[in-house]
């Protein structure tokens, strides 16, 4: 088997460490024997829908989302036609913002978001930094950390990742964080949580592997790992006050 992952605008979105999600996915796929190929895709560079069964959008400034957004737009629907294809997406703060209808920034023009998700972001007056403990539909945790002003408001039918336990999460009002929400045969995750994400959370990301295999593969039960060393960073980060 191989994991095809294609990292969207990595050399504009990529701070507090996001790259280490690549690399926790690839590694995890190593242990197993599973193949993996990383492509980056910049700007003005096409692709084709049926191809990556993994996107990764990490996060960035303001700044960096001006530059992306419109390129963004002119790949909208071949994202879309991805993820109703079984692809999986995982987008961190900036990239999580432009999947929804809109961001509105702090006294500038608003940036159209590609619609994947029925959810809008407008730039918030308190800034939310600190550690993030979220509790999942089905019990278990995952750990980050947040440092946003962005506040991210779901639709009614739009599930979130999680619900907080420790932070702010998607806008500091409603207790939730990040979504997980179905879109077509695919999935999209989009979280606020920098840390990075995946290296502190196995469980999530197998879970996405899996997922992303399948599409390709059918069902994907992967093997346990040692997680040995995951998991005291995953105990120690639940520890931690915001």
């Amino acid at each position: 088997m191989e994991l095809r992952i294609g990292h969207l605008y990595a050399h504009y979105l990529n701070i507090y460490g996001d790259r280490g999600n690549i690399l926790s996915l690839t590694n995890r796929c190593r242990w197993r024997g599973i193949e993996t190929e990383v492509k980056t895709l910049g700007l003005n560079e096409d692709f084709a829908d049926d191809y990556f069964d993994v996107f990764f959008i990490g996060g960035g400034q303001d700044k960096q989302q001006q530059v992306i957004a419109e390129d963004l737009q002119a790949r909208k629907e071949t994202i879309r036609q991805a993820v109703e294809k079984g692809a999986v997406i995982l987008a961190v703060c900036g990239g999580y913002q432009l999947l929804g209808h809109y961001y509105r920034p702090e006294g500038a023009p608003d940036l159209p978001g590609i619609s994947l998700i029925d959810a809008y972001t407008e730039a918030g007056k308190r800034r939310m930094i600190g550690n993030v403990v979220i509790k999942r539909n089905d019990g278990s945790t995952l750990v980050g950390f947040e440092n946003h002003s962005g506040r991210t408001f779901l639709g009614k039918e739009v599930e979130a990742l999680g619900s907080i336990v420790v932070g702010n999460g998607n806008n500091g009002e409603d207790g939730k964080e990040g979504c997980a929400q179905p879109v077509g045969k695919g999935k999209v995750f989009g979280t606020y949580l920098h840390g990075s994400l995946l290296p502190k959370n196995p469980r999530l990301a197998d879970e996405i592997i899996s997922f992303a295999l399948s599409r390709r593969y059918g069902q994907v039960d992967l093997p346990a790992l040692a997680d040995g060393l995951e998991q005291k960073a995953h105990e120690y980060a639940v520890s931690l006050k915001a």
